[in-house]
């Protein structure tokens, strides 16, 4: 019997080869499974996290499964099969690390994508995380990469790491605005869905103290749809939870794919793209302050240097606390709801050393984090505020100066 497994791999491969429809032919004449095609060809219709086979675990194994959902995001059908919540999946993985019988998976949006690359008359823009240094091999270099964007049909590579620049300066603003005696303390809002998710639904009378702003990945989606309104937005990086990120109700018109770094490594497998033997694109825009984003401490650091430069006579400085994975950034919330924490800028990231963590890195996370800080020590420019590719495009923007990121604004502002 196919497994999931091969038919993703089967559809992926016809689908590069532009040979969809032949072979969904030839696998409805062999039988298929209704389902697992369905959440292949349409993943908008289904969770983060789907179920791919009936449970077969015991009822003790399936009543402990159960409980371990921390946004209470899984239940149990008539059939005692598990069932995924798409208003509540956050798709933070643990449920898939722990299902012993391997009958969830994380969802693959691979399909539409390449849908939208071959058949239609729009530019699709590749939007590439932070997280992305070296990830594919060693050899391949940021500007070797666009190149292989481009080959695959992509209009061109953007890197996210711009648009954390801008909310660094944004969030810097915040702070200078708003913390203004020692107690007073601000949660980022522009890092790791996850972290946001815990604020939002488990600690929500935290949500005062973190300032609208919507994560590097929504603020290009929206900037480039800006610039250009038939565009489409393809976002690549290691994170499932970006998938539900993009399906929320008030950041939906930003991101209309999520690719994981294996989803996309998968397109060059296929496509005969080896994106180390690519020439050269390179177009640097970012500074150091938005590379780092990806690592754990990476927007304390970027947003610490930032407000340094924007107010250096301010007296109370940035005291950054910032923790990494679901059980510390609970501590730590727990800790803030108790009066133990006497940071005023808090950070917190779903994954054990940032994003180069996530769960769909190529690469392992201490490596990928050195990689990371390799490329913010590379940049032209240390901080947002220095860097005339960010002040050229918020003029682009709309935005007559940097203190109107202040005001509410459709492309960075969103309401918590």
């Amino acid at each position: 019997m196919t497994t999931f497994e091969d038919l993703y791999n089967r559809l992926v491969k016809a689908s590069v080869q532009n040979q969809l429809p032949k072979e969904l032919e030839h696998i409805k004449r062999e039988g298929y499974d209704s389902h697992q095609l369905d959440c292949l060809l349409n993943p908008e219709k289904h969770p983060p996290v789907i179920r791919i086979g009936d449970c077969v675990c015991s009822e003790d194994e399936r009543a402990a499964c159960a409980g371990k959902c921390l946004f209470d995001a899984l239940y149990r059908d008539k059939k005692g099969n598990l069932v995924v919540n798409p208003e509540l999946c956050v798709g933070c993985e643990n449920c898939i690390e722990n299902c012993k019988a391997h009958k969830l998976t994380e969802s693959r949006d691979i399909l539409p994508a390449l849908e939208a690359l071959h058949h239609t008359d729009t530019p699709v823009y590749a939007m590439i995380a932070p997280a992305f240094i070296n990830q594919f091999s060693q050899e391949i270099t940021p500007g070797k990469l666009r190149a292989a964007f481009k080959r695959i049909g992509f209009a061109g590579m953007v890197e996210v790491a711009l648009f954390a620049d801008i909310l660094t300066l944004k969030e810097a603003l915040e702070f200078d605005r708003n913390i203004l005696k020692e107690k007073d303390y601000q949660l980022t809002s522009c890092c790791c869905p996850m972290w946001i998710a815990m604020i939002r639904q488990i600690y929500h009378e935290l949500i005062p103290h973190v300032p609208g702003s919507v994560s590097p990945m929504v603020a290009c989606g929206r900037s480039i749809k800006t610039l250009y309104p038939k565009a489409v937005t393809v976002f690549v990086g290691p994170c499932l939870a970006k998938k539900a990120e993009a399906r929320e109700k008030d950041v939906v018109d930003s991101t209309d794919h999520v690719l994981t770094f294996q989803e996309m490594q998968n397109i060059f497998s296929f496509a005969g793209i080896d994106p180390a033997k690519m020439p050269e694109d390179e177009r640097d825009h970012s500074s150091r302050a938005g590379r780092i984003y990806a690592s754990t401490g990476g927007v304390s650091e970027a947003v610490q240097k930032t407000v340094e430069r924007l107010n250096p006579n301010r007296e109370i400085t940035v005291k950054a606390a910032h923790a990494d994975g679901v059980r510390d950034c609970k501590a730590m919330l727990n800790d803030i709801l108790e009066g133990k924490i006497t940071a005023n800028f808090i950070e917190g990231m779903g994954c054990a050393c940032g994003c180069v963590g996530g769960p769909k890195a190529l690469i392992p996370a201490e490596e990928g984090r050195k990689n990371v800080f390799r490329y913010g020590e590379e940049a032209p420019y240390p901080t947002p505020i220095d860097n005339p590719f960010v002040i050229e495009l918020l003029h682009r923007l709309g935005f007559d100066t940097v203190e109107s990121l202040l005001e509410h604004s459709d492309i960075f502002t969103r309401n918590f």
